[in-house]
């Protein structure tokens, strides 16, 4: 293709920003998925309920990721004291060490665009992804006019 489109910019982005991650979070015996789930994880707990959403992560992968992350002791799980029905995840003393790291990471990469980016570059960053995300909200490539034409 010529001239890049917008997923394709994004897509190839995200994808070496997920390798960049993953090779760091490999530095700490860990995934770039655990570590975005340690810090996703409230320290007072968080319903499962609401760490897929959170997550943009369907409940099959979440579930297999919790199971792992549980198995290396870096959750736990208790049912939520105000809904009998639901699952508080909570982090043990070493995930929250781990999530530490994760926030380090993060933080770190952050730092280095601030450094290399103009304020107001940064700034037209966030509001092109705004744009791009109601965007997304909003389209429809399937309209009901589009339909009857085909």
């Amino acid at each position: 293709m010529k001239h890049e489109t917008f997923d394709s910019a994004l897509r190839s982005t995200w994808q070496l920003v997920s390798r960049m991650y993953n090779k760091e979070a490999s530095k700490f015996d860990s995934t770039m998925a655990t570590g975005f789930a340690l810090l996703s994880i409230d320290p007072e707990g968080t319903p499962s309920t609401n760490l897929g959403p959170k997550m943009g992560m369907e409940p099959t992968s979440l579930s297999r990721l919790l199971n792992a992350m549980e198995k290396r002791e870096l959750i736990i799980r208790s049912k939520n004291p105000n809904d009998g029905r639901s699952v508080l995840i909570h982090l043990t003393p070493f995930g929250r060490q781990k999530r530490e790291d994760s926030k380090a990471v993060v933080l770190n990469f952050n730092e280095e665009l601030n450094n290399k980016l103009s304020t107001q570059k940064v700034k037209h960053f966030f509001e092109v992804i705004e744009g791009i995300r109601e965007t997304t909200l909003r389209f429809e490539y399937f309209k009901e006019d589009t339909l009857k034409q085909i």
